[in-house]
């Protein structure tokens, strides 16, 4: 195990079937971590609520309460700790709401073990990093304006001409990849592979459904974008533009 991850973090399985929940908490707990396990999407919301957890592996079938609802509970409450999805649901859809919910990762069922545990070292790792802030992805570009915006890359929080801004961290990786790249041209896979990770298998309109939430947060006239640019054909371009325009 990378010794910059906590030897014994805190996860949280959110799993209804008792034998795959129990099969997940042995394997997680040989692994090194403690683990709890909450049966329903009702039972996680509110032990989270009361707990501090390292890390969350959701699956979206849920009973009272479904795996949505629970990463968009917790997301109010905590837009940092990261989110697994072991699902089922292997459409694409599915994928394209975990993410703009603001899920780190999904896995399909069924899985290999050892790929999960890997998932969940590497999710673990970005997650030290926030902590320790030693390689906060961000951070090095501090608060960033443009325009009449600014936004603080490394908390999210910001302001722009609709008022105070709280990005989710999906919409924060994004615009740290734009502003790292400003003007230039990068496409949709570009961005899903610079910003989430992903090289395959998510629709690129998921790009554009992020890029629709930046321009109404930072754009004078959303329908007419001076910074989050459409360049036809071939993706997006981020002009910040000269101070004050």
């Amino acid at each position: 195990m990378n010794a910059n991850i906590k030897k014994q973090a805190y996860l949280m399985v959110v799993e209804d079937e008792k034998h795959l929940a129990q099969g997940l908490k042995l394997n997680l707990t040989l692994h090194g971590h403690l683990v709890f396990v909450a049966e329903d999407g009702e039972v996680a919301i509110t032990e989270f609520k009361k707990q501090k957890f390292d890390l969350l592996i959701i699956d979206l079938m849920l009973p009272k309460i479904d795996g949505f609802k629970v990463v968009a509970e917790v997301r109010k409450y905590n837009a940092r700790v990261p989110i697994l999805i072991l699902s089922a649901k292997d459409a694409g859809i599915d994928k394209v709401r975990s993410l703009e919910l603001g899920v780190d990762d999904y896995l399909t069922k069924p899985f290999n073990l050892d790929e999960l545990l890997l998932r969940t070292d590497r999710l673990l790792l970005r997650s030290s990093w926030n902590i320790t802030g030693d390689e906060i992805e961000g951070e090095e570009l501090g608060v960033f304006s443009f325009g009449k915006s600014w936004a603080d890359l490394k908390t999210g929080e910001g302001h722009g001409p609709a008022g105070e801004i709280f990005l989710t961290e999906q919409e924060r990786k994004l615009l740290v990849v734009f502003i790292k790249h400003n003007k230039e041209i990068l496409s949709r896979d570009q961005l899903l592979s610079l910003a989430w990770g992903y090289e395959k298998g998510l629709e690129t309109r998921t790009v554009d459904s992020f890029i629709v939430r930046l321009r109404k947060y930072f754009e004078e006239n959303p329908k007419r974008p001076k910074h989050f640019i459409s360049i036809r054909m071939r993706g997006y371009l981020f002009d910040p533009g000269k101070d004050g325009e």
